[in-house]
């Protein structure tokens, strides 16, 4: 049974909630928890789920969430998935904790698009939902809003280092989101009165002394102006500490970081840069589109005048043009799995190998050893041959491999040399990019 990949390559915006709730472990777990799933199945509708995942997948319903959960109980908990097999795309994963450790339900949903909920009644639905299980269980803190402005927030730590984070949790109101969910003991901490009295869409008392606070009507919202000011005057409400221009400031510097921004990338970066940035975090996509866009690679350096090019000094030049090519087809080997074009040694080859490397960060992940005796003379030897193979570039090869060169036009260019450059960090992959040299030598080749 197939489920929607939830993160797919390129990451973007969802909706995001987390709730923790105590949970009665005195009762059977069917009872218990009764409530949280009489509310998915009545409130959750368009992202309804129809897949449970514990030791196997089975066809969301009752019966299936039951097994799931005892096949996954061990001693202190359980837990398992929740998931769509069409659009929109759900990841939703379900704890339940028992003693010795402190019972409770510890459930996150993820839903995408966000645009899913700028309708209100999809809103008004999840509102619903986070109501019925706020109800029935208590709860410290519980809340939903975009992903992309929650990770800007820096939510849990808010700032903190993670020790002190873990030591405080929510002990008092770090950050107000679109939806949230007070507990007795930070409703008494606040001072119930001011709670229930802050400018918001709907605030609520719920039975159990927790307050239900949900900032507008609908998640999408929340980088407008209006949305940002009543965010910040909600937040100074309930932190008469804080100070309203400074938080509204904070606010409107998270809504530009976010806010769209049109690639302008150099035509010859365009096929590396824009795969760069559709891997990027999207709540970092708009900075990194914004710093692309002013980014220039320095200009190769690895080139020599064609007077002064370096004689060849192999005492057999086809043994080391073979050499050349083996080395190459080394680095086919090593990337054809996940670089299926490299193959073909082609220019976007080039271009696919150099995203690749990035993604993975392959400097950090190798040894510098490693990288000196097999990395770099694989990718300076196949740079090298999509030099020949398409520019009409001539190797001159030497016994020193960074002195090795391919003619090209009036140029000679130095692949090795590049390679060695190329590896040395992550950024380096992007200003000394394989690609780059080889438009470099096409533009240069008259």
């Amino acid at each position: 049974m197939k489920v929607l990949e939830f993160q797919g390559p390129r990451d973007e915006d969802y909706l995001w909630s987390t709730f923790k709730g105590a949970l009665d472990s005195r009762v059977p777990m069917e009872r218990a928890l009764e409530p949280f799933v009489q509310a998915i199945e009545t409130h959750s509708h368009a992202w309804m789920p129809d897949v449970v995942e514990g030791k196997r997948r089975r066809k969301f319903a009752r019966a299936a969430l039951w097994k799931s959960l005892e096949e996954e109980r061990h001693d202190r908990g359980a837990a398992l998935g929740l998931y769509r097999s069409t659009v929109p795309a759900l990841d939703m994963t379900v704890r339940t904790w028992f003693p010795p450790l402190t019972p409770e339900l510890d459930v996150t949903i993820k839903v995408k698009p966000l645009s899913l909920f700028a309708e209100q009644e999809h809103s008004r639905r999840f509102v619903d939902l986070v109501h019925v299980w706020a109800t029935h269980y208590v709860v410290e803190h519980a809340v939903a809003h975009c992903s992309d402005d929650a990770e800007l927030a820096d939510f849990p730590d808010f700032g903190r280092d993670e020790k002190t984070a873990r030591r405080d949790g929510f002990d008092q109101i770090y950050e107000l989101f679109w939806l949230n969910v007070f507990g007795p003991k930070l409703v008494e901490t606040v001072g119930r009165e001011r709670m229930l009295s802050t400018p918001a869409w709907r605030v609520e008392a719920l039975p159990n002394g927790a307050v239900l606070l949900v900032l507008w009507p609908t998640p999408t919202d929340f980088a407008s102006d209006a949305a940002r000011e009543l965010q910040a005057r909600a937040h100074v409400h309930l932190r008469p500490d804080l100070d309203y221009a400074t938080v509204l400031r904070a606010l409107h510097e998270r809504s530009a970081a976010l806010a769209p921004i049109e690639p302008r990338f150099a035509p010859e970066l365009a096929p590396l840069l824009s795969r760069v940035v559709d891997a990027t975090p999207s709540h970092l996509r708009s900075r990194a589109i914004r710093d692309f866009n002013a980014w220039r690679p320095p200009a190769p350096e690895e080139w020599l005048p064609a007077e002064a090019a370096l004689p060849p000094d192999v005492s057999d030049r086809e043994a080391a043009l073979a050499h050349y090519r083996l080395q190459a087809e080394y680095l086919v080997a090593l990337l054809h799995a996940e670089v299926p074009s490299v193959f073909a040694a082609t220019p976007e080859s080039l271009s696919d190998i150099d995203f690749q490397l990035w993604r993975e960060d392959f400097p950090s992940r190798h040894l510098a050893q490693s990288l000196q005796e097999r990395a770099l003379p694989a990718l300076g030897a196949y740079l090298g041959e999509v030099l020949v193979r398409h520019l009409g570039g001539q190797w001159i090869p030497r016994q020193n491999l960074e002195e090795a060169q391919v003619r090209v036009g009036s140029r000679n260019w130095l692949p090795f040399a590049r390679a060695r450059r190329y590896l040395e960090s992550r950024q380096a992959l992007l200003d000394f990019s394989l690609s780059g040299l080889f438009h470099a030598a096409a533009r240069h080749r008259t």
